[in-house]
């Protein structure tokens, strides 16, 4: 069901939601500058929140929204902490009274929230779908899918919830650190700027039809993905058989982790690899599925998406949102350092992460402002369209939803049990 509606035909199909969020996005940035993160956040979770559940979020203050990322990094802390590494190590301290495992109770308590979150976006959107209400999602086909097979809520739930938390946390966290890149390196912004005004001009967005003609930016996408991973140790795999790698006996059953950091903070294959530099791709034509999925890995732009089978099934997607929201917001703004209260100007430190298993740049300031009159006029001139075409004026939800969208395409198994 989710290759179904994540994969490479299916992702062209849900351009028009990544437009329209976006351009509310860019309508945020310029009303309110400084929660620039809230405005990436609320960007992802409504594009994803769409395709699962079938509405739209609309705040950057919405709970549910607050809920999803704040628990997101709680989780990425505990998991990631000494306690929870030595209870992989050793897995009969598991069987310890619960009162004994550190971070036990902590983590019940994150568990207990987030099944709340993710169970009560399910039943609501199973509601709506079963009352005739509810707009063609992925939960059109859960709710066929549960009838069939019989399965719980809660397996329902957390379904549909990981794909709300794959989808947006970590593109959230991508265009952060872009963010902070162009505040760091400004030639590159520059750089960019001079590609978009060539192509685009200041009289129309980008759109996906221009990305054969913006190199440059095509490379800030692939770049901001090598120089800021979110999932700094890439997923688990097991290896089904014994094996050897560089004289290392590697026993079936072990659990492989990619360092996508190290691979990609290695001078041997990006040279001088902190500094953001999108002419590293100036030559790299493929798309992200081409590359994560090259047989020579030595040609693999990044790791973000990991390796072989379970390579992520969303990559398409996020590949579209990440180009349309870097393009539209170097074509509309300029980003810069703020200063402090001295008047001195604040440079970032790139190298401060949040903790655990996915990271993004700790908080930072930066000031963004628009390139002219004409740019603000014009951001605030489309979104009024979409408000007055495609949106329901006291809901804010879509009227209709776009046609061709690949959803309800679930049938039973046929096999054997």
């Amino acid at each position: 069901m989710i290759h179904n509606i994540l994969n490479i035909k299916a992702a062209v199909t849900y351009v028009p939601y990544q437009d329209l969020e976006n351009k509310f996005m860019l309508l945020g940035l310029l009303n309110q500058p400084d929660e620039f993160a809230n405005h990436m956040r609320r960007y992802t979770n409504s594009l994803t929140t769409q395709m699962v559940f079938g509405f739209r979020t609309l705040d950057i203050n919405d709970p549910k929204l607050q809920q999803l990322f704040h628990g997101f990094e709680k989780w990425a802390e505990v998991t990631g902490s000494a306690a929870a590494q030595v209870l992989d190590l050793f897995p009969i301290l598991q069987k310890l009274p619960k009162f004994l495992v550190p971070n036990y109770r902590y983590a019940e308590a994150l568990h207990k929230e987030e099944k709340k979150l993710y169970v009560g976006h399910w039943l609501n959107a199973k509601k709506a779908i079963k009352d005739g209400t509810g707009k063609p999602c992925f939960c059109v086909d859960l709710v066929k899918a549960q009838e069939t097979e019989k399965f719980s809520d809660d397996l329902a739930g957390y379904t549909s919830g990981s794909l709300l938390e794959a989808g947006s946390d970590t593109t959230a966290a991508t265009l952060i650190g872009f963010i902070q890149a162009m505040v760091v390196f400004p030639e590159v912004q520059t750089k960019a700027q001079e590609e978009i005004d060539r192509v685009v001009g200041p009289d129309r967005m980008p759109t996906m039809e221009d990305a054969p003609n913006m190199q440059y930016i095509r490379g800030c996408v692939k770049e901001s993905m090598r120089w800021m991973p979110t999932n700094i140790l890439g997923v688990p795999h097991s290896v089904i058989k014994d094996d050897e790698y560089m004289g290392y006996k590697i026993p079936a059953g072990s659990s492989i982790i990619s360092n996508v950091w190290a691979i990609h903070m290695d001078e041997r294959r990006h040279l001088d690899p902190r500094r953001f530099d999108p002419g590293r791709y100036a030559q790299d034509f493929l798309s992200e599925f081409e590359c994560a999925t090259n047989s020579d890995v030595s040609k693999r732009d990044h790791f973000v998406f990991g390796a072989g089978r379970r390579v992520c099934q969303g990559m398409h997607i996020a590949e579209r949102s990440l180009f349309l929201a870097m393009a539209r917001m170097l074509w509309a703004f300029d980003f810069q350092k703020a200063k402090d209260a001295q008047g001195n100007l604040i440079t970032p430190d790139i190298d401060k992460l949040t903790q655990g298993l996915f990271v993004l740049p700790e908080a930072f300031p930066a000031v963004i402002k628009p390139r002219s009159e004409r740019h603000a006029e014009l951001i605030k001139s489309t979104w009024q369209s979409c408000e007055d075409i495609l949106l329901d004026p006291k809901t804010g939800q879509w009227k209709d939803v776009p046609e061709g969208m690949v959803f309800s395409t679930y049938e039973p198994s046929k096999e054997e049990d």
